[in-house]
Protein backbone atom coordinates (compact mmCIF):
# COMPACT_ATOMS: atom_id res chain seq x y z
CA UNK A 1 0.00 0.00 0.00
CA UNK A 2 1.12 3.56 -0.54
CA UNK A 3 -1.00 5.69 1.78
CA UNK A 4 2.11 7.46 3.02
CA UNK A 5 2.79 8.89 -0.44
CA UNK A 6 -0.53 10.69 -0.35
CA UNK A 7 0.06 12.02 3.15
CA UNK A 8 3.52 13.42 2.70
CA UNK A 9 2.69 15.13 -0.60
CA UNK A 10 -0.41 16.81 0.85
CA UNK A 11 0.66 17.72 4.42
CA UNK A 12 3.56 19.24 6.30
CA UNK A 13 1.74 20.04 9.55
CA UNK A 14 3.76 18.00 12.02
CA UNK A 15 7.04 19.71 11.19
CA UNK A 16 5.87 22.94 12.72
CA UNK A 17 5.27 21.29 16.08
CA UNK A 18 8.30 19.03 16.58
CA UNK A 19 11.89 19.90 17.47
CA UNK A 20 14.47 17.31 16.50
CA UNK A 21 17.51 16.24 18.46
CA UNK A 22 20.43 14.86 16.50
CA UNK A 23 21.91 11.49 17.38
CA UNK A 24 25.40 11.67 18.84
CA UNK A 25 27.09 8.59 17.47
CA UNK A 26 29.40 8.95 14.47
CA UNK A 27 27.65 7.77 11.31
CA UNK A 28 26.57 8.81 7.87
CA UNK A 29 23.75 11.32 8.34
CA UNK A 30 21.70 13.33 5.84
CA UNK A 31 23.02 16.88 5.46
CA UNK A 32 21.50 19.39 7.85
CA UNK A 33 19.62 22.39 6.53
CA UNK A 34 21.90 25.40 6.33
CA UNK A 35 20.64 28.96 6.53
CA UNK A 36 21.92 30.91 3.52
CA UNK A 37 24.48 33.61 4.34
CA UNK A 38 23.44 37.22 3.57
CA UNK A 39 25.63 37.11 0.46
CA UNK A 40 24.06 33.88 -0.78
CA UNK A 41 20.57 35.16 0.03
CA UNK A 42 21.20 38.31 -1.98
CA UNK A 43 22.40 36.26 -4.94
CA UNK A 44 19.38 33.95 -4.68
CA UNK A 45 17.04 36.94 -4.60
CA UNK A 46 18.61 38.52 -7.68
CA UNK A 47 18.67 35.27 -9.67
CA UNK A 48 15.40 33.74 -8.43
CA UNK A 49 13.52 31.53 -10.89
CA UNK A 50 9.84 30.70 -10.98
CA UNK A 51 8.82 27.21 -9.91
CA UNK A 52 5.49 25.47 -9.37
CA UNK A 53 2.14 26.18 -10.99
CA UNK A 54 0.29 29.48 -11.35
CA UNK A 55 -3.20 30.52 -12.52
CA UNK A 56 -4.90 33.92 -12.81
CA UNK A 57 -8.61 33.92 -12.01
CA UNK A 58 -10.82 36.87 -12.98
CA UNK A 59 -14.35 37.75 -11.96
CA UNK A 60 -16.26 40.95 -11.18
CA UNK A 61 -13.59 43.08 -12.87
CA UNK A 62 -10.59 42.10 -10.77
CA UNK A 63 -8.07 39.26 -10.56
CA UNK A 64 -6.73 36.83 -7.99
CA UNK A 65 -4.08 34.13 -8.33
CA UNK A 66 -3.79 30.43 -7.52
CA UNK A 67 -0.30 29.10 -6.85
CA UNK A 68 0.57 25.42 -6.39
CA UNK A 69 3.34 25.01 -3.81
CA UNK A 70 5.52 22.26 -2.39
CA UNK A 71 5.89 21.51 1.31
CA UNK A 72 9.57 20.53 1.33
CA UNK A 73 12.05 22.53 -0.70
CA UNK A 74 15.67 23.49 -1.31
CA UNK A 75 16.96 26.79 -0.01
CA UNK A 76 17.70 27.80 -3.61
CA UNK A 77 13.94 28.04 -4.09
CA UNK A 78 13.08 30.29 -1.15
CA UNK A 79 12.81 33.48 -3.21
CA UNK A 80 9.95 33.58 -5.71
CA UNK A 81 10.80 34.28 -9.35
CA UNK A 82 9.60 37.29 -11.35
CA UNK A 83 6.12 36.02 -12.31
CA UNK A 84 5.30 34.83 -8.80
CA UNK A 85 6.62 38.08 -7.36
CA UNK A 86 4.52 40.10 -9.81
CA UNK A 87 1.40 38.14 -8.85
CA UNK A 88 2.05 38.67 -5.13
CA UNK A 89 2.69 42.39 -5.63
CA UNK A 90 -0.62 42.70 -7.51
CA UNK A 91 -2.52 41.11 -4.61
CA UNK A 92 -3.95 42.63 -1.44
CA UNK A 93 -3.79 39.45 0.61
CA UNK A 94 -1.95 36.13 0.80
CA UNK A 95 -4.16 33.11 1.54
CA UNK A 96 -2.59 29.82 2.68
CA UNK A 97 -3.95 26.52 3.92
CA UNK A 98 -2.66 27.67 7.32
CA UNK A 99 -0.60 30.71 8.23
CA UNK A 100 2.07 28.90 10.20
CA UNK A 101 3.50 32.21 11.47
CA UNK A 102 0.23 32.93 13.29
CA UNK A 103 0.85 32.23 16.98
CA UNK A 104 -2.75 31.15 17.55
CA UNK A 105 -2.49 28.62 14.71
CA UNK A 106 0.75 27.26 16.18
CA UNK A 107 -0.81 26.85 19.63
CA UNK A 108 -3.93 25.14 18.31
CA UNK A 109 -1.87 22.88 16.07
CA UNK A 110 0.48 21.83 18.84
CA UNK A 111 -2.44 21.19 21.18
CA UNK A 112 -4.30 19.25 18.50
CA UNK A 113 -1.33 17.03 17.67
CA UNK A 114 -0.81 16.27 21.35
CA UNK A 115 -4.45 15.24 21.65
CA UNK A 116 -4.56 12.86 18.71
CA UNK A 117 -5.55 9.26 19.37
CA UNK A 118 -2.62 6.86 19.68
CA UNK A 119 -3.16 3.37 18.31
CA UNK A 120 -1.00 0.73 19.96
CA UNK A 121 1.80 -0.66 17.82
CA UNK A 122 3.54 -3.99 18.10
CA UNK A 123 7.10 -4.09 19.39
CA UNK A 124 8.22 -5.03 15.87
CA UNK A 125 6.71 -1.89 14.33
CA UNK A 126 8.10 0.34 17.09
CA UNK A 127 11.56 -1.13 16.50
CA UNK A 128 11.26 -0.52 12.75
CA UNK A 129 10.34 3.12 13.43
CA UNK A 130 13.31 3.41 15.81
CA UNK A 131 15.66 2.10 13.12
CA UNK A 132 14.41 4.65 10.60
CA UNK A 133 14.82 7.48 13.11
CA UNK A 134 18.34 6.25 13.79
CA UNK A 135 19.09 6.16 10.06
CA UNK A 136 18.08 9.83 9.86
CA UNK A 137 20.20 10.66 12.91
CA UNK A 138 17.39 11.85 15.13
CA UNK A 139 16.48 10.65 18.58
CA UNK A 140 13.36 8.49 18.59
CA UNK A 141 12.34 10.27 21.80
CA UNK A 142 11.66 13.45 19.79
CA UNK A 143 8.80 11.76 17.93
CA UNK A 144 7.75 9.07 20.41
CA UNK A 145 4.88 11.14 21.81
CA UNK A 146 3.32 11.68 18.38
CA UNK A 147 0.59 9.41 17.07
CA UNK A 148 2.04 6.53 14.98
CA UNK A 149 0.92 7.98 11.64
CA UNK A 150 2.60 11.29 12.48
CA UNK A 151 5.79 9.49 13.48
CA UNK A 152 6.04 7.80 10.10
CA UNK A 153 4.90 10.87 8.16
CA UNK A 154 7.62 12.90 9.91
CA UNK A 155 10.33 10.39 9.05
CA UNK A 156 9.13 10.18 5.45
CA UNK A 157 9.34 13.93 5.01
CA UNK A 158 12.79 13.97 6.60
CA UNK A 159 14.09 11.58 3.94
CA UNK A 160 14.11 14.61 1.66
CA UNK A 161 17.23 15.82 3.48
CA UNK A 162 19.26 13.38 1.38
CA UNK A 163 18.21 15.51 -1.63
CA UNK A 164 18.63 18.76 0.37
CA UNK A 165 14.85 19.10 0.58
CA UNK A 166 13.71 20.47 3.94
CA UNK A 167 10.47 21.39 5.64
CA UNK A 168 12.17 24.49 7.03
CA UNK A 169 12.23 25.84 3.45
CA UNK A 170 8.57 25.02 2.82
CA UNK A 171 7.31 27.35 0.11
CA UNK A 172 4.10 27.96 2.08
CA UNK A 173 6.10 29.16 5.07
CA UNK A 174 8.30 31.37 2.92
CA UNK A 175 5.25 32.99 1.32
CA UNK A 176 3.72 33.60 4.74
CA UNK A 177 6.88 35.39 5.78
CA UNK A 178 6.97 37.48 2.61
CA UNK A 179 3.31 38.38 3.01
CA UNK A 180 3.76 39.56 6.59
CA UNK A 181 6.94 41.46 5.69
CA UNK A 182 5.04 43.30 2.94
CA UNK A 183 2.26 44.17 5.43
CA UNK A 184 -0.27 42.22 3.41
CA UNK A 185 -3.15 40.49 5.13
CA UNK A 186 -2.17 36.82 5.54
CA UNK A 187 -5.19 34.52 5.76
CA UNK A 188 -5.63 30.90 6.81
CA UNK A 189 -8.11 29.18 4.49
CA UNK A 190 -8.53 26.27 6.91
CA UNK A 191 -8.21 25.67 10.65
CA UNK A 192 -5.72 23.48 12.50
CA UNK A 193 -8.66 21.40 13.72
CA UNK A 194 -9.97 20.71 10.21
CA UNK A 195 -6.52 19.78 8.89
CA UNK A 196 -5.83 17.40 11.76
CA UNK A 197 -9.24 15.82 11.30
CA UNK A 198 -8.37 15.12 7.67
CA UNK A 199 -5.01 13.55 8.42
CA UNK A 200 -6.00 11.49 11.48
CA UNK A 201 -6.65 7.85 10.60
CA UNK A 202 -10.21 6.73 11.28
CA UNK A 203 -9.35 3.56 13.18
CA UNK A 204 -6.56 1.19 14.18
CA UNK A 205 -6.84 -0.69 10.89
CA UNK A 206 -6.10 2.49 8.89
CA UNK A 207 -3.29 3.47 11.25
CA UNK A 208 -1.55 0.10 10.99
CA UNK A 209 -1.95 0.12 7.21
CA UNK A 210 -0.32 3.54 6.95
CA UNK A 211 2.50 2.71 9.38
CA UNK A 212 3.35 -0.56 7.65
CA UNK A 213 3.15 1.05 4.22
CA UNK A 214 5.30 4.00 5.27
CA UNK A 215 7.96 1.78 6.78
CA UNK A 216 8.05 -0.36 3.65
CA UNK A 217 8.56 2.81 1.57
CA UNK A 218 11.32 4.04 3.85
CA UNK A 219 13.16 0.74 4.12
CA UNK A 220 13.07 0.10 0.38
CA UNK A 221 14.24 3.60 -0.53
CA UNK A 222 11.08 4.24 -2.56
CA UNK A 223 10.09 7.18 -0.33
CA UNK A 224 13.39 8.87 -1.13
CA UNK A 225 12.93 8.37 -4.87
CA UNK A 226 9.29 9.49 -4.83
CA UNK A 227 9.95 12.70 -2.93
CA UNK A 228 12.82 13.53 -5.28
CA UNK A 229 10.53 13.03 -8.27
CA UNK A 230 7.81 15.28 -6.87
CA UNK A 231 10.37 17.98 -6.11
CA UNK A 232 11.81 17.82 -9.63
CA UNK A 233 8.33 18.11 -11.17
CA UNK A 234 7.62 21.18 -9.05
CA UNK A 235 11.04 22.71 -9.74
CA UNK A 236 10.49 22.36 -13.49
CA UNK A 237 6.82 23.44 -13.39
CA UNK A 238 6.06 20.21 -15.28
CA UNK A 239 2.32 20.63 -15.70
CA UNK A 240 1.82 17.46 -17.77
CA UNK A 241 3.65 15.22 -15.31
CA UNK A 242 1.78 16.63 -12.31
CA UNK A 243 -1.51 16.32 -14.21
CA UNK A 244 -0.77 12.61 -14.58
CA UNK A 245 0.06 12.11 -10.88
CA UNK A 246 -2.68 9.52 -10.37
CA UNK A 247 -1.26 7.39 -13.17
CA UNK A 248 2.29 7.08 -11.86
CA UNK A 249 2.10 7.70 -8.10
CA UNK A 250 1.30 4.07 -7.26
CA UNK A 251 -1.02 5.38 -4.54
CA UNK A 252 -4.58 4.62 -5.67
CA UNK A 253 -4.63 0.84 -5.96
CA UNK A 254 -6.84 0.00 -2.99
CA UNK A 255 -10.11 1.23 -1.49
CA UNK A 256 -8.34 2.70 1.54
CA UNK A 257 -5.87 4.59 -0.66
CA UNK A 258 -8.63 6.02 -2.81
CA UNK A 259 -10.58 7.00 0.31
CA UNK A 260 -7.50 8.74 1.72
CA UNK A 261 -6.94 10.73 -1.47
CA UNK A 262 -10.60 11.73 -1.50
CA UNK A 263 -10.45 12.82 2.14
CA UNK A 264 -7.28 14.87 1.75
CA UNK A 265 -8.06 16.53 -1.58
CA UNK A 266 -11.56 16.15 -3.02
CA UNK A 267 -13.33 16.59 0.32
CA UNK A 268 -11.33 19.73 1.21
CA UNK A 269 -11.24 21.48 -2.15
CA UNK A 270 -14.90 22.65 -2.23
CA UNK A 271 -14.47 24.42 1.13
CA UNK A 272 -11.20 25.95 -0.07
CA UNK A 273 -12.91 27.16 -3.26
CA UNK A 274 -15.78 28.64 -1.24
CA UNK A 275 -13.37 30.52 1.02
CA UNK A 276 -11.38 31.84 -1.96
CA UNK A 277 -14.59 32.91 -3.69
CA UNK A 278 -15.77 34.79 -0.59
CA UNK A 279 -12.47 36.65 -0.30
CA UNK A 280 -12.50 37.58 -3.99
CA UNK A 281 -16.16 38.65 -3.98
CA UNK A 282 -15.41 40.90 -1.00
CA UNK A 283 -13.18 42.87 -3.34
CA UNK A 284 -9.80 41.45 -2.45
CA UNK A 285 -7.17 40.54 -5.01
CA UNK A 286 -5.95 37.36 -3.34
CA UNK A 287 -2.73 35.43 -3.89
CA UNK A 288 -3.75 31.88 -2.94
CA UNK A 289 -0.92 29.41 -2.26
CA UNK A 290 -1.76 25.79 -1.43
CA UNK A 291 -0.22 22.38 -2.13
CA UNK A 292 0.06 21.69 -5.86
CA UNK A 293 -2.16 18.60 -5.83
CA UNK A 294 -5.11 20.81 -4.88
CA UNK A 295 -4.87 22.42 -8.32
CA UNK A 296 -5.24 19.47 -10.66
CA UNK A 297 -8.13 17.47 -12.07
CA UNK A 298 -11.86 18.09 -12.32
CA UNK A 299 -12.04 18.69 -8.56
CA UNK A 300 -9.00 20.95 -8.50
CA UNK A 301 -9.37 24.58 -7.45
CA UNK A 302 -9.02 26.05 -10.98
CA UNK A 303 -11.84 23.79 -12.21
CA UNK A 304 -14.08 24.44 -9.21
CA UNK A 305 -13.67 28.20 -9.52
CA UNK A 306 -14.26 28.10 -13.26
CA UNK A 307 -17.60 26.45 -12.49
CA UNK A 308 -18.35 29.42 -10.24
CA UNK A 309 -18.05 31.79 -13.18
CA UNK A 310 -14.37 32.73 -13.02
CA UNK A 311 -12.26 33.15 -16.13
CA UNK A 312 -9.29 30.91 -15.38
CA UNK A 313 -5.96 31.32 -17.16
CA UNK A 314 -2.91 29.17 -16.51
CA UNK A 315 0.30 31.20 -16.51
CA UNK A 316 3.25 29.21 -17.88
CA UNK A 317 6.30 29.49 -15.64
CA UNK A 318 8.68 27.74 -18.01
Amino acid sequence: MTLIKILFVVFITVFWAVNFAAAQESKSCPPAAEKPTPEVAQSLSINARDHGFLWRINKDGHSSFLYGTIHVAKYEWIFPGPKITQAMNASDAVALELDMLDEEVQIKLSKGISGLHHSALSAELVNRIRRQADALCISYDTIANLSPEFQVDTLTLMVGAWEKLYASFSIDGVLAGLGHAANKKVISLETPESQLKSIQMKDTHETLALVQDGLDELESGRAHVFLGRIAKIWENSDYVEMSNFNEWCDCLKTDIEREMMKRLLDDRNPALAERINTLHENGKNVFVAVGSLHMFGSNGLPSLLEKRGYHVERIALK
